[in-house]
């Protein structure tokens, strides 16, 4: 009867633990997808921080699905996210074609992982209602790694503007639904 319970208690907190284990893959990814940028290998930082998005959708949906939100889970999530879409994507765009400007490169991934850093810290401090107030960090991070897709096509100044433009709108009060 001891080693039944036992079994149901591991059951039990694994299941618990279930969407956390996704979030810290999420987390996991996004660091690779850093040290993928420091060696200069930007493309494959670019599939790890789509990898990223893959997870983070999974880790809310599951744990939605077994009932397993928690405050504590919802900070990991920020906290994994800004790794994942916030400083990932800013130092790939960075490292891509934003070192080209120097000082004001470095000043515009500022500011947008420190926007990003701000609307999760907004986010977690509101009750959510069905929608996002601001552009999710995920989506944010999202545009900017496949902005990278664009390098060779688009003027460099135009991903300054980009990136100012997803981080005002991180912080802006327009009103996404949530699917």
């Amino acid at each position: 009867m001891y080693f039944l319970e036992r079994v149901d208690h591991t059951v039990k907190r694994m299941k618990s633990q279930a969407a956390n284990v996704l979030t810290l893959l999420n987390l996991t990814l996004g660091a690779i997808a850093i040290v993928c940028i420091l060696n200069g290998q930007l493309e494959l930082s670019f599939w790890f921080i789509f990898l990223c998005a893959l997870f983070d959708r999974f880790d809310g949906m599951i744990a939605r699905k077994l009932q397993i939100e928690s405050e504590f889970g919802k900070q990991l999530d920020s906290l994994c996210d800004l790794i994942s879409f916030g400083v990932a994507p800013a130092f790939l765009i960075y490292e891509a074609v934003l070192f080209e400007f120097g000082l004001p490169g470095i000043v515009f991934i500022l500011i947008y992982i420190i926007c990003g850093a701000i609307r999760l810290a907004r986010f977690n401090i509101t009750e959510f209602e069905g929608h996002f107030t601001g552009l999710p960090i995920t989506l944010a991070g999202c545009f900017v790694a496949l902005s990278y897709l664009t390098v060779d096509l688009l003027p460099h100044y135009l991903f300054m503007f980009l990136v100012l433009i997803l981080s005002f709108f991180m912080l802006s009060n327009v009103s996404i639904q949530k699917r």
